[in-house]
């Protein structure tokens, strides 16, 4: 039964859905006019994880993400100006060459992640007319208003505004954060743009003929009518950076709710910063860190998938390349450690039952990925055959994608290369887990058993059963593996 932390009830609560056996999952998409950092990049990461757990346990999922190529302010309210609009004029392009290209580019980041692309994919440019007929529906209801050329939501009608947080009002209040400006227009200082007109910029590049003037929807708009169309009226699960709670998915209910009459979405999965050691992680300060830049630094990416897994999704986690670095060592001894592991058709099916019902009870409390991660090296440590070791691990790996049998396998084929090339020059071969000083200790051990030195030998290879290890002497070597 899974348990999954509710932003809008602040508590863990047992997971339910509209309709039994079946999750309509909604999950905000990026604003691509510019590269996606990898903090960004971690709440698209967990989210994976979360949709690809509940395949795991049975669920039947429609997951659908937004891309936003349209109307998302750089205040992420209605103030300043449109990212897009910012992003073509950095680079001196069109908003929609900008769109293209970010987009593609997002989904490039996503592959080397092992993020799953969402069922429904649909950019906000591409539903203008549902947009509109939903600003419609709400000035029919008295849930809007039109003023200065603009349509805003009227707040004031709603019995609960703050559904994520219990704010104080003034703290809100216009003109007290630096660069905001009161809009006069507004009724209510937390009445938010539907759709603005050209009143509101005159150099908007992306316009569209509406019943109010020419002009273009506002960010909140774009989310519930890509939800409503493609999960319908009834939504089991929204997803998002916790940046997101306040304004974009307070406003969302809002809107959503007065519009379709009813609650519309029960639970709210929101993952917390990725911070550096100066703050939250950010395009507009310090060192720009996207995958691409991982990459070039010779990184993996999918160490950083398994960097953010050791982690729970409601923690702040700190990104320091020493962390990363760390990070790197641990998934390169998991990989040799697996990679010791001999495949075979004696999988154990009892024990296998038992490692996978570990491994779901981690992910059913609340998307416990460090737990998760903790049952791989169970599985490692159980007493059953390599067989089963490795056919529990390939189960595990639909939800964690980690590459982890690929990469073993590829190691293990490096680990017969260098044996090969060793016994041909006539060396003495150490296969490993990756661990140096385990190396240099079966390295002496061998000396000693070269020279004739029975006890120092024995004396060796009791310090490293100590520690966990054993050493099988083969032709030309030695092999060993934690126990």
């Amino acid at each position: 039964m899974m348990q999954l932390y509710n932003s809008a009830t602040r508590k863990k609560e047992e997971f339910k859905t509209h309709t039994p056996g079946h999750v309509e999952m909604y999950t905000c998409g990026p604003t691509v006019y510019h590269f996606a950092h990898i903090g960004n990049l971690r709440s698209y990461i967990m989210e994976d994880v979360l949709e690809k757990t509940l395949r795991y346990t049975g669920y039947d999922v429609n997951r659908v993400m937004n891309i936003t190529d349209v109307g998302h302010l750089t205040s992420d309210a209605d103030e300043g100006e449109d990212k897009m609009l910012k992003g073509a004029k950095r680079e001196n392009k069109s908003v929609m060459d900008i769109a293209k290209f970010y987009t593609d580019a997002f989904f490039s980041d996503c592959e080397k992640l092992n993020i799953k692309v969402p069922d429904v994919v649909q950019p906000a440019t591409g539903l203008i007319d549902d947009f509109i007929h939903m600003v419609e529906g709400l000035i029919e209801k008295e849930f809007a208003y039109f003023a200065g050329g603009n349509v805003y939501f009227d707040t004031s009608k709603l019995n609960r505004y703050y559904v994520f947080n219990d704010h104080n009002e003034e703290d809100l209040a216009v003109g007290v954060r630096e660069g905001v400006e009161e809009d006069t227009n507004k009724r209510n200082k937390n009445d938010f743009v539907l759709w603005f007109t050209k009143s509101k910029f005159e150099d908007q590049a992306l316009k569209w003929d509406s019943p109010w003037g020419v002009g273009y929807p506002g960010w909140h708009i774009e989310c519930s009518g890509i939800s409503l169309k493609y999960n319908g009226e009834y939504l089991d699960l929204h997803c998002g950076g916790i940046d997101n709670a306040f304004p974009h998915h307070t406003n969302e209910i809002a809107q959503t709710e007065s519009f379709v009459g009813h609650e519309w979405c029960k639970q709210w999965f929101h993952v917390h910063h990725l911070n550096t050691n100066s703050g939250k992680m950010s395009k507009s300060k310090g060192e720009f860190l996207t995958v691409s830049l991982l990459e070039e630094k010779g990184y993996d990416p999918l160490v950083y998938r398994m960097f953010c897994l050791q982690s729970h999704y409601r923690k702040g986690l700190v990104f320091s390349w020493e962390n990363l670095d760390n990070a790197v060592g641990t998934f390169n001894k998991l990989i040799g450690r697996i990679a010791n592991l001999k495949p075979g058709d004696d999988v154990d099916q009892a024990v296998f039952d038992e490692l996978k019902a570990k491994f779901v009870a981690a992910l059913e409390n609340d998307l416990n990925t460090a737990q998760a991660m903790t049952a791989v090296y169970d599985v490692l440590k159980a007493k059953t055959t390599d067989a089963t070791k490795l056919a529990v691990l390939a189960d595990y790996d639909y939800v964690l994608s980690l590459d982890l049998l690929a990469k073993a396998e590829a190691k293990r084929q490096e680990n017969a290369k260098a044996a090969a090339a060793k016994k041909s020059e006539g060396g003495y071969t150490i296969v490993g887990e990756g661990d140096p000083a385990i190396d240099a200790l079966v390295m002496q051990r061998y000396e000693a058993k070269k020279a004739k030195n029975f006890a120092e030998a024995d004396r060796i290879r009791d310090e490293l059963k100590a520690q966990g290890i054993e050493i099988t002497d083969v032709a030309g070597g030695a092999q060993w593996k934690k126990i």
